[in-house]
């Protein structure tokens, strides 16, 4: 009798989605189970280097990839469209032109803006989301700089860069941005000095997650470079060219001609439409990264909170715990399939490094082992390579990965 191979479906081509799907070639023979990979465009790109597109320091094509260069289409069905829909009692995915059915699903599709409800945030301001809307950020900033060179009476606040978020994306973006704007003001002949780059933080400091010494040799490396920093700053409104900071009496308007919001994500709209229990706009997974009361369900990346049940927190949603999650959860599809136990996911945390421009880094690898300039530079070049190599090799780090190490 003829029997139809299990179908494994992966939404979603980020970090979790594109490793897992890897991972399942690798694990699985062709005969074992057909694998579907569904994503929104027909290439995949680096999220951790979305900022750099957005200042215009890394070329948008350096940061993406097609992704039938690195998954097999002989191996993998990919299928271009986008997702609106998991019916999970149908075990059945409604896409915007078609329709797939699953017996596995892995769902892998990022994160979405959070504005928590700042007025005018959605509307007024850019967010770094993916490769167009960096694209736009880039070009924005530049068409600021060009209008100011030519304009016959032209406002100084059209040079000012507020960027709303004090968090890791918001500080390595103004990084990018200490970098970048000297290059413009030479290109257009702007004096520097007329230039302000504001990073504005809710918190008391900027960089949650990182020790007092780290953040203060961040915060020294950037402002020498001119960027300012307003910390306790709690952003009330953005207007069209402005943000209000504070709250009843005591408010300030600050100017500008680029805004961009940082600030905050959430887990992709698609999970609260699909009926899963949410926390914060994710769901939080069982220890085998199975959505709870689901068999065949596992939520990775960005829309999964995975419990550290030592802390009793979630642990950080970042590209490195994506890619972990990527080998458990092919793991543990295998188990499924051959009717073995399943593994529990274990981060390992090989360290966080921030990028603070192409010249300077910080951060703490293995053991929370301090890194700081040079060294933090040469580390955060060899993370962004170590995953171009895990997903296509030498071939692809020739490619696409950052071989210039000064």
């Amino acid at each position: 009798m003829y029997m139809t191979k299990p179908k494994i479906v992966v939404l979603g081509a980020g970090y979790a989605g594109m490793m897992t799907t890897k991972k399942l070639m690798q694990k699985l023979s062709p005969e074992e189970a057909e694998i579907v990979l569904v994503n929104k465009h027909n290439y995949h790109y680096q999220t951790t280097w979305l900022h750099e597109v957005a200042a215009g320091t890394v070329n948008q094509n350096q940061a993406r990839m097609m992704i039938s260069d690195v998954i097999n289409p002989s191996r993998v069905n990919l299928i271009y469209d986008e997702v609106v829909e998991v019916k999970k009692d149908d075990n059945r995915v409604v896409l915007k032109n078609s329709e797939v059915t699953y017996d596995y699903l892995v769902i892998s599709l990022g994160f979405e803006t959070n504005t928590f409800g700042i007025k005018g945030m959605e509307k007024n301001a850019f967010s770094i989301t993916d490769i167009d809307s960096s694209r736009m950020i880039r070009e924005h900033i530049e068409y600021q700089f060009a209008k100011y060179s030519t304009a016959a009476n032209p406002k100084d606040e059209d040079l000012t860069i507020l960027v709303g978020g004090g968090g890791f994306t918001g500080i390595e973006f103004v990084g990018e941005l200490a970098e970048k704007v000297p290059e413009l003001c030479k290109k257009y002949d702007i004096d520097r000095s007329k230039v302000r780059v504001i990073n504005v933080e809710a918190a008391p400091r900027i960089l949650p997650g990182f020790d007092d010494d780290l953040v203060a040799y961040a915060k020294k490396s950037l402002s020498d470079r001119g960027i300012e920093f307003r910390e306790g700053a709690k952003i009330s409104e953005c207007k069209k060219n402005s943000f209000v900071i504070g709250e009843g009496d005591d408010t300030e308007e600050i100017k500008a001609g680029t805004i961009v919001w940082t600030g905050g994500v959430t887990g992709n709209s698609v999970l609260s439409k699909s009926g899963f229990e949410l926390t914060k706009g994710k769901v939080t997974v069982n220890g085998d990264l199975r959505a709870p009361g689901e068999e065949n369900i596992f939520i990775l990346g960005d829309c999964a909170w995975v419990m550290n049940e030592a802390e009793g927190k979630p642990f950080p949603p970042t590209a490195q715990a994506a890619m972990q999650h990527a080998d458990t959860c092919a793991d543990n599809i295998k188990a499924l399939l051959r009717h073995e136990p399943l593994s529990k996911f274990v981060f390992d945390d090989k360290g966080t490094v921030a990028s603070l421009g192409e010249t300077d880094a910080m951060g703490t690898v293995f053991n929370d082992n301090k890194l700081y300039g040079k060294a933090a530079v040469s580390m955060k070049k060899v993370i962004d390579n170590r995953y171009l190599f895990l997903l296509g090799g030498p071939k692809l780090i020739l490619k696409k990965g950052k071989l210039r190490m000064f």
